[in-house]
């Protein structure tokens, strides 16, 4: 399955490159939603909160409230988590609050699942240079995401898997990586980071992985259209 993004900064939809520079402004978030409405469910991350550096609260629960939506960026609390639950969204993403320096934050976790119910949060599991990196992707554990993923499986329904090395930069993922993490869970995966083209989409696919676009969308490298019969073509199989 192929999930659009709509990243929030600022008030704005923007598309950065590793997670740092911005390299281009979408339309309006209602609009961009209106371009994705062909498609099931879209990621929502609000990257303010996720640098600690203010929130797109009002934005957040407009989304949530026109669309299915999982939704993420500065969910470091069960009460964070529950208003993105009531605010509207399907499934809540955690990444820096999942963890601490030593591995997984299994109080934390066990406390959002309480909250909200494991089933739907989505562990983000961040990668750059073979460690996993949480802040805003601004700060890197002495952890590898292949290594820890099946200890996280208790605490979550599914997993956002981002090759940050790649993301935003138009010029493919690492297939490697992601079925090293197939090979390590039974869960459902997304993939981000890097996906460019229908092939790296339907390598994904064959790999049991779904496919978050943002970039590769944005810049009109894939058309939303054939994305949309592609992504039709595979529920109407399942």
């Amino acid at each position: 399955m192929i999930i659009p993004c709509i990243d929030l900064m600022d008030g704005k939809v923007v598309q950065l490159v590793q997670g740092r520079e911005k390299a281009l402004e979408g339309d309006s978030p209602l609009e961009m939603l209106r371009k994705f409405q062909a498609f099931p469910e879209i990621q929502v991350i609000d990257l303010d909160a996720a640098i600690g550096k203010g929130a797109n609260d009002s934005l957040v629960e407009l989304l949530a409230g026109r669309a299915h939506i999982r939704a993420g960026g500065g969910v470091r609390s069960a009460e964070r988590a529950s208003k993105l639950i009531e605010q509207g969204a399907q499934k809540v993403i955690i990444g820096t609050a999942a963890f601490s320096k030593t591995g997984p934050n299994r109080e934390f976790l066990r406390q959002a699942g309480a909250a909200i119910g494991a089933d739907r949060i989505m562990i983000a599991l961040d990668s750059k240079e073979g460690r996993i990196v949480v802040k805003g992707w601004r700060e890197s554990l002495d952890l590898a995401a292949e290594d820890v993923i099946r200890e996280l499986e208790p605490f979550c329904g599914s997993f956002l898997c981002t090759y940050v090395d790649k993301e935003g930069m138009m010029q493919g993922t690492d297939l490697g990586w992601f079925q090293r993490l197939r090979e390590a869970t039974g869960h459902a995966i997304t993939a981000a980071g890097g996906i460019t083209t229908l092939d790296d989409v339907r390598a994904l696919h064959e790999l049991k992985i779904d496919a978050a676009l943002g970039m590769a969308i944005y810049t009109g490298r894939l058309d939303l259209e054939e994305l949309a019969a592609w992504n039709a073509g595979v529920k109407g199989k399942q």
